[in-house]
């Protein structure tokens, strides 16, 4: 319409049948018409488009499903290499087609490791490519593409996704992407505004113009962290590669359910990791906005996970069961409180005072903080005139075997009682009818939900 001819068109097709095959479960076409499709493109663009990339290789749904760097790095490289056959099959020189493959990566919040995911990416392909030998070596270069992960947002305390979108662009862009997407901090729960938009794009602006990141070639090669980290992310992908091969290729290891197995059993560990807050999301899972209440804008389906029916793969983000945990409380018309019952040792009651604090404002329980008591009749006293549905009793692991009992002994059944901690007297204490404890081994999501429904939420 521009008045452009094809030589000068330039960009990708994002058409990875492959993908779509994955998260549908089903192809476009038949298998056999849509490879042929693929081919075609190859040869079509080779011919009249040379600056004009024939596809997109997708791995970033896998990373939104839940896959580690290792498995979206290895199959996202197998499912490259059926498109690769697919050129070769059709009798193409893999020196016509292969230079116009174009990868679409995302971008996780492990700074290094994704470095590494992408340098070790650009490695592994490039031998993958000489195996059919390429008359030149730029055939062998990897195109890639890349985003900043979905996986990794929060829709509470929205605003640090503005922190991990920057980070994951440096990560992008350290690890010398040719084009990039910083994802809108607000996608997770509404269509992108001006203003978020306009964030997004002056994260890029800030990199390349005012940090001049475009201006230095790899910048982190020669660090030992990152060589080594690369070598490393490269063999444990290599193997999971060779273990799809072994299978008869990506199209076939995914029909026989490898492929979503593996990356569903991803997904399952780093639940369990953000459930007991083995890796942590900021404001969802540790250090919550205390005084943060959902708006109207947040709706529960920007909170509810998506079912992965059958063997396809369903994107999700990792806070989500954090989220519909804490909207459903913002939503139900009640408002539980935590009270904060300090005693003992100065010192320990106020870490575990903290601690615990963090604990219960990640479900939306309104926490009541306090400096000290003198006395565990005085804290008593002030916990019931807080009418508070928990009282936590915050000490250290000395002082428990005299003042949880005590406490429980005044407070009765008007308030669920809580030690912070896991002390050594825990067995005496559960003997004398304590038992709700909290320590930094226990499952959050799964410890607030006992309370939620004790409370009747």
């Amino acid at each position: 319409e521009q008045g452009c001819t094809l030589d000068q068109l330039a960009g990708t097709i994002q058409n990875d049948i492959l993908k779509e095959f994955m998260v549908r479960n089903t192809y476009i076409y038949p298998p056999e018409f849509s490879m042929r499709i693929i081919a075609d493109i190859f040869e079509y663009t080779s011919k009249n488009m040379p600056k004009f990339n024939s596809i997109s290789i997708s791995g970033y749904h896998m990373q939104e499903a839940g896959a580690t760097a290792d498995i979206e790095l290895a199959y996202t490289l197998a499912d490259g290499l059926e498109y690769l056959r697919a050129g070769i099959n059709a009798g193409m020189s893999v020196d016509a087609f292969a230079p116009r493959l174009s990868f679409f990566w995302a971008i996780g919040m492990n700074h290094f490791m994704e470095i590494a995911k992408m340098r070790a990416a650009r490695m592994l392909w490039a031998n993958i490519v000489k195996g059919y030998g390429p008359a030149k070596n730029c055939a062998c270069k990897m195109h890639i593409h890349a985003e900043t992960s979905r996986w990794n947002q929060t829709v509470y305390d929205p605003y640090v996704n503005m922190l991990r979108g920057t980070t994951e662009a440096m990560s992008a862009t350290i690890a010398g992407v040719h084009s990039l997407e910083v994802t809108p901090f607000d996608t997770s729960f509404e269509n992108p505004t001006e203003f978020s938009k306009r964030i997004a794009r002056n994260v890029e602006l800030l990199l390349k113009n005012e940090s001049h990141f475009d201006q230095v070639v790899d910048p982190a090669g020669g660090s030992y962290y990152v060589e080594n980290l690369t070598q490393s992310i490269a063999a444990e992908a290599w193997k999971l590669f060779l273990e799809i091969e072994q299978k008869g290729g990506y199209t076939e290891a995914y029909k026989a359910g490898l492929i979503v197995e593996r990356i569903k059993a991803s997904a399952a560990a780093k639940d369990k990791n953000i459930a007991t807050r083995r890796q942590t999301l900021l404001g969802a899972n540790q250090y919550p906005n205390f005084t943060e209440v959902a708006g109207k804008e947040l709706t529960e389906a920007a909170v509810t996970r998506p079912v992965s029916e059958g063997n396809t793969l369903a994107p999700y983000r990792g806070s989500m069961a954090f989220e519909a945990m804490r909207l459903h409380v913002d939503r139900s018309g009640k408002a539980p409180k935590a009270f904060m019952l300090t005693c003992g040792s100065l010192a320990m009651a106020r870490a575990r005072a903290q601690f615990s604090c963090n604990f219960f404002a990640c479900a939306g329980i309104k926490v009541i903080d306090n400096t000290f008591f003198k006395s565990i009749e005085e804290g008593v006293k002030a916990a019931l005139e807080s009418k508070a549905e928990i009282v936590v009793v915050c000490a250290s692991d000395d002082d428990y075997a005299e003042a949880a009992p005590k406490v429980k002994e005044l407070l009765g059944d008007k308030a669920i009682l809580v030690v912070a901690g896991a002390p050594a007297c825990m067995p005496e204490l559960e003997a004398q009818g304590i038992k709700n404890f909290i320590n930094v081994k226990s499952n959050v999501l799964e410890t607030l939900k006992f309370y939620l429904k004790e409370m009747g939420i």
